[in-house]
């Protein structure tokens, strides 16, 4: 059990969370001015979370108290508060006197996260077809980001312009509930899917073809076609995915 996450880690995992979490984590990292001003859960959690989603605490880590308010510099109290919180979204499970295990992701998860995925992803699809010239301008700078990562080598930062193409979509629907859960799904969607694209980074060719077809049916005329497009697209997520395991 290390002390801590490494110097730099969170904030390089910062940048997958996709929401002001990242920040967050960023600022907790830094130390930076105005830290004291974040509420000492959210900083235990941001950082925590931050290192869960990178692997820096990987799946079967015990996570104990006193560490973790050492590292972020807090009582105990709030890293309890953080704790469940992270137990909620199914990233660790807490053990009384002993502390919080980072739970390993296993087959299920895939199959429930990518299931799960689907139906809100195919839902918003119909959802945001007739606002989608909208949304064509918005996407293709998320795919042309993908590019820029791809040529880079940069699995995560790919990882994230491609969590920012669907998050378009889904937040585009409308429906503000859905989107934090499906902001939760690709949460736990990044620990499962870092690993294959390193080993594999031709998926990521794969994944911005997938995704420039996408945005050519959004300036057709088949909602019908867009919408197996993303079943298509999820589909072939979760075989790569299951091919890692």
């Amino acid at each position: 059990m290390t002390s801590g996450v490494p110097e730099h880690e969170p904030a390089r995992a910062a940048i997958e969370l996709g929401d002001e979490t990242a920040e967050i984590a960023r600022v907790v990292v830094e130390a930076a001015p105005g830290v004291e001003k974040i509420p000492a859960a959210e900083r235990v959690y941001a950082y925590v979370k931050a290192a869960i989603l990178d692997r820096t605490y990987p799946g079967g880590e015990l996570l104990t108290e006193g560490e973790l308010a050492t590292a972020v510099g807090v009582s105990r109290t709030p890293v309890r508060e953080a704790l469940l919180r992270l137990e909620e979204s199914g990233l660790v499970k807490l053990y009384p006197k002993k502390g919080a295990l980072v739970l390993p992701v296993l087959p299920q998860e895939i199959d429930d996260v990518l299931e799960a995925r689907e139906l809100i992803e195919t839902h918003a699809a119909a959802k945001v077809w007739p606002r989608r010239k909208q949304l064509i301008e918005i996407l293709t700078q998320r795919v042309d980001e993908m590019r820029a990562h791809r040529k880079a080598g940069d699995a995560k930062t790919f990882l994230e312009a491609d969590r920012a193409f669907h998050e378009a979509i889904v937040g585009a629907a409308g429906n503000e509930i859905l989107s934090k859960l499906y902001n939760s799904l690709r949460d736990r969607q990044v620990r499962m899917g870092v690993p294959g694209i390193e080993m594999q980074p031709a998926r990521m060719d794969k994944s911005i073809t997938a995704h420039q077809e996408m945005i050519d049916a959004l300036g057709g005329n088949s909602v019908k076609r867009f919408r197996e497009l993303v079943v298509s697209h999820i589909d072939t997520a979760a075989a790569d995915l299951r091919s890692t395991r």
